[in-house]
């Protein structure tokens, strides 16, 4: 899911301060809003929209969240630890909330729509909860809860897109940018609240999502990133032209924009990635050689409880034909430890399934039972949490090695790099990203770059998580 990942276990929240672009005439906001994200892309790309439903609506954004008159979480409900966090945040606002007279509190996303009115029970100074299909409603709820009533929308939709709706970019580098193409899942993995908090997959409009590709490109951006829980199943049917558009005909009509846009893609369900895809890749350079391809367990049985629908077998045998397509694609993976039952043989299998697969990065996490999921209705969480906290470090070790050794394998190589910004570390370096989404770092030199420039960098050396090189030209 951006991609965000690293080979490190991932906090199991993602956060970041989310703001549009500031105005330099000081009267053009009546109110200012500030939105922090959590969880998937797909909650950051969310709050692109929201941030153009309020911009309309004359609220301007701001990074202070003190002077916010209106503060607004997106959450995640994937695991039980992002929503303590967000708990504990909403905590922290309590203070403002009492210093500032009018300041409205609100939860978007996943966990307002899995809590629903009972949020506003269990917290009580939120005054706002919108789920993932309402926010177009937000000015309305904002007006009611600015009149003392608690205000709620959470209601799921099955055509909602939001492809009419220009997202503002918030806090971009002004390079590369999230795309959503759809929403919501039907794929009912057992342990997941997706298919609940965001509803059935609907497509977007193909039209608007090449529409809005295009501007972004003429906008100054290099690289846009297709969005959706699983964008292999997207599937749009063009009622004037008589045509059905798949996911592998999206892709290539992105790429067709400009060879100068990189098109990158996220989140590929094993099960419905097609040769069509992979050769579509492999066709066209400016798309990325990069695929996320969860596998959650590498032990068969495992797999079948967690609904999965594919074995251990079939999911090595994918892996190879994308090995055989493009030798060299970056292929990364998720993975849950100490999933309901699992005993020693399948984490060994998770472990032997990552070997195999010779992952270049992960995400990594212990099993966290959800609420409503057919796993907490059916199955008993019946691992100690010591042996999932075990096993998930013998994960993330293997992982660990997985990484320095594929980053190894790439010193002496080049690469075509875009550059994204400065180094976080030394300003006198860049950042960027290979096709396979490593990040390289490299000195600047006296080369005349910029942000967006591509360059061809040669690696000299690497850590676990960065190429280290220089630019030869």
């Amino acid at each position: 899911m951006l991609d965000l990942m690293t080979d490190k276990v991932q906090d199991e929240t993602r956060q970041g301060e989310a703001f549009a672009p500031f105005s330099n005439d000081p009267n053009q906001y009546k109110k200012r809003f500030y939105i922090e994200s959590y969880g998937c892309q797909m909650n950051f790309a969310d709050s692109e929209v929201v941030a153009s439903i309020l911009n309309k609506e004359g609220f301007g954004a701001t990074r202070n969240v003190e002077e916010a008159d209106l503060i607004f979480l997106n959450t995640c409900s994937i695991r039980e630890k992002a929503e303590q966090t967000v708990r504990k945040r909403l905590t922290e606002f309590r203070k403002l909330k009492e210093n500032r007279k009018g300041m409205l509190v609100g939860v978007l996303g996943c966990m307002a729509e899995r809590l629903k009115s009972k949020f506003l029970e269990e917290e009580k100074l939120v005054d706002i909860v919108v789920g993932p299909d309402a926010y177009r409603s937000l000015p309305e709820l904002v007006i009611e809860a600015s009149g003392g009533q608690k205000a709620v929308n959470v209601l799921l939709s099955r055509d909602e897109t939001y492809a009419d709706i220009s997202p503002v970019r918030l806090d971009s580098n002004g390079v590369s940018a999230f795309v959503s193409i759809m929403r919501g899942c039907n794929n009912m993995c057992s342990f997941c609240v997706v298919p609940f908090t965001r509803g059935r997959e609907r497509s977007r409009d193909f039209e608007s999502i090449i529409h809005e590709c295009k501007d972004l490109f003429q906008a100054g951006y290099k690289e846009v990133t297709l969005l959706g829980q699983n964008v292999d199943s997207y599937y749009f049917v063009d009622e004037a032209k008589k045509e059905t558009i798949t996911f592998a005909r999206l892709l290539e009509q992105v790429a067709l924009i400009s060879p100068l846009l990189r098109v990158r893609f996220s989140t590929s369900h094993p099960k419905d990635i097609t040769d069509e895809v992979l050769h579509t890749m492999a066709k066209y350079e400016n798309i990325c050689n990069y695929i996320h391809l969860p596998v959650q367990s590498g032990s068969s049985r495992i797999l079948q409880l967690m609904n999965r629908t594919y074995t251990r077998e079939w999911y090595m045998a994918k892996v190879d034909r994308i090995r055989q397509l493009i030798p060299d694609c970056g292929i990364s993976s998720d993975f849950i430890a100490g999933f309901c039952t699992e005993e020693e043989k399948d984490h060994q299998d998770t472990l032997s399934i990552m070997e195999y697969s010779r992952y270049d990065f992960s995400y990594m996490f212990f099993y966290s039972e959800r609420p409503g999921t057919l796993a907490q209705r059916r199955y008993k969480d019946d691992i100690p949490a010591e042996v999932k906290k075990r096993r998930l470090q013998e994960i993330v070790e293997v992982q660990n090695r997985l990484s320095l050794e594929s980053n190894k394998k790439d010193i002496g190589k080049t690469f075509k790099v875009l550059i994204e910004g400065d180094s976080k570390k030394n300003e006198k370096e860049w950042k960027g990203r290979n096709s396979q989404n490593k990040v390289i770092v490299f000195p600047k030199g006296n080369h005349d770059l910029k942000k967006g420039d591509y360059v061809i960098v040669k690696v000299n050396d690497c850590t676990q998580a960065t190429l280290l090189g220089e630019i030869i030209k």
